[in-house]
């Protein structure tokens, strides 16, 4: 039992003595969490959704809201860890009320401009996987918890459920609407101090496919979205 404990103690001072030289003679204990440390991997956001480029007669209505959650793996690129990449798979929610209504007739999607006391809202409704691709840029350190930071990049989403509702005085009507489009890709930008960051997003494609028309002209309204977005760990 002596034995033992006189083992233990040989060996922890000698473990102390080898930390410290090592200590003195390599790095400091700060270069060594710098090499590790990782920032900003979970999100979640919300925001609204402006309508551009809409035919004059078409108005937004209601709250078009944003709602985005996800992972993004943190790549840092240089020692200090305050500048890399970021590459992330999240879920987003996104409505866009308007006076647009679309209604299935013969097979096919039909637009017009609805007002009326009985009408109350239309909205386009889809949910989606994301690809977010971030250059990030902030000033964090490994003691550091509240920090600037700039994350710029683009986003890939696939549309998997894409839907059309209509709520009049009557009822509701809801179908699955094929005029979508399945793939969404725009630019983002995020930034801001600690806690509050400004999200913002601008789709480089429409978001209904070309043949989606009112009154014989294409519907190509694309998609601005401002908000927040949080970042965890």
């Amino acid at each position: 039992m002596i034995r033992t404990v006189l083992q233990f103690i040989v060996s922890a001072v000698c473990l102390l003595l080898s930390i410290s030289v090592l200590g003195q003679t390599v790095m400091d204990t700060t270069v060594v969490r710098d090499s590790r440390y990782l920032e900003d991997q979970f999100y979640i956001g919300v925001g609204y959704n402006v309508l551009l480029d809409t035919p004059d007669e078409v108005g937004q209505q209601n709250l078009s809201y944003n709602l985005q959650a996800g992972f993004i793996k943190d790549i840092p690129l240089n020692l200090r860890r305050n500048f890399g990449v970021g590459l992330g798979l999240g879920y987003a929610v996104n409505s866009y009320y308007s006076n647009l209504v679309s209604s299935e007739e013969s097979n096919t999607i039909v637009y017009q401009v609805m007002e009326g006391s009985n009408f109350n809202r239309s909205k386009f409704e889809t949910h989606s996987i994301e690809l977010p691709l971030e250059l990030r840029w902030r000033t964090s350190t490994a003691e550091e918890y509240k920090f600037w930071r700039i994350y710029a990049g683009a986003k890939l989403g696939y549309v998997f459920s894409g839907r059309s509702k209509l709520v009049t005085d009557d009822g509701n009507d809801s179908f699955s609407n094929n005029d979508i489009e399945k793939l969404q890709y725009g630019l983002m930008l995020n930034f801001g101090y600690n806690t509050w960051n400004i999200h913002a997003y601008y789709a480089l494609n429409p978001l209904l496919k070309e043949d989606s028309t009112l009154n014989g002209n294409p519907i190509d309204f694309r998609v601005l979205r401002i908000g927040l977005i949080f970042y965890i760990l």
